[in-house]
This record gives C-alpha cells, structure tokens and sequence, in this order.
C-alpha cells in the first residue's frame, strides 16, 4: 500500500502538460514538404498511422486545404476514433493542427509542423503537445507520450523525406 502511494504521489509531480518532438532534414525547398502537410488528404502518402490500418474509415471536411480543413477517422485499436483540423498555417513555414482523439482514450491536444530552410533543404520539425491530467501522468511512469508516439513521428518524418526528395 505504501508502494502504490508513493507512486501515486510521485506521479502527482510530473508536469501538467507534455510534448513530444521530432525533426527531420529533406533535400527539397520548404513548398514541396509544405504541400504535403496542409493538404490532409496527401496524409495517406506518408502517415505512419495508415499502414497500422488500411481499413481505417476517414472523411474529409471543410476546406480543400490548409486552414479550415478537417479529417475525421475511425479505425482500430491502433489508430483508434478522432478528429484533426487545420487551424492556421503560415505558406511554406508552419501547420498548427487540432487534435481530439475519442478512442481508446480522450485527448485534445495541438500538432505543429514547422519547416525551416532555403532553395534545396528544409528541416521539419513535427510536435505535438496537450494538457497531462493525472492518469496520463501515471501512465507517463510506465509508458510516457514521447514512447507512445516518438517512433511514429520519426517514422512519418522518414516517409515525407522519401517522398518530398522524389
């Protein structure tokens, strides 16, 4: 029992916000990535989440592109239900996206893309941070969110390089 409340109480410490962070450098200007990110639709080229469900349902919304512009998914366990919308970008420099995941677990959270380079090179960082309400903070002691979706981003960031270098 003092175990398990030292636990508790240590976990009470951690942060009440995360962030998870990846970058990547691509040997193509910052509009050829740019273009990949803000149209949610070429999100199938290069998520690494689609391939964990081919099955996965998804409807696209609002606008065609960038700001206002919205996909909803529902797929397995792996992928589970949720909603992403595009609140702004800033051609060719950065995406700010929404996040609301309802299964298996509820989280609203905020991605970023931002795309920093010149002519021939961009380095994209992809990061994602939200609120950590006290049972995320317990489940950070076994299975933190930079576990849970690093590897996904470095994967994602690996499959955008592949095709923004085409």
């Amino acid at each position: 029992m003092i175990l398990i409340a030292a636990i508790l109480i240590y976990a009470a410490t951690k942060p009440d916000t995360f962030q998870v962070q990846r970058s990547t450098h691509i040997a193509a200007p910052p509009e050829k990535v740019f273009e990949r990110i803000e149209d949610l639709h070429q999100w199938a080229s290069w998520s690494p989440w689609e391939k964990r469900d081919p099955a996965m349902k998804k409807s696209y919304s609002g606008a065609p592109q960038g700001a206002g512009a919205a996909l909803d998914w529902d797929g397995n366990n792996d992928v589970g239900t949720g909603r992403m919308e595009i609140v702004s970008t800033v051609p060719p420099s950065r995406v700010v996206i929404k996040l609301d995941f309802l299964k298996p677990f509820e989280a609203h959270n905020q991605a970023e893309f931002t795309l920093e380079g010149g002519d021939t090179a961009t380095t994209v960082t992809w990061a994602m941070h939200g609120p950590q309400p006290f049972m995320m903070k317990v489940m950070d002691l076994v299975m933190g969110m930079d576990r849970m979706v690093g590897k996904d981003f470095e994967t994602g960031l690996a499959n955008l390089k592949q095709l923004a270098e085409q």
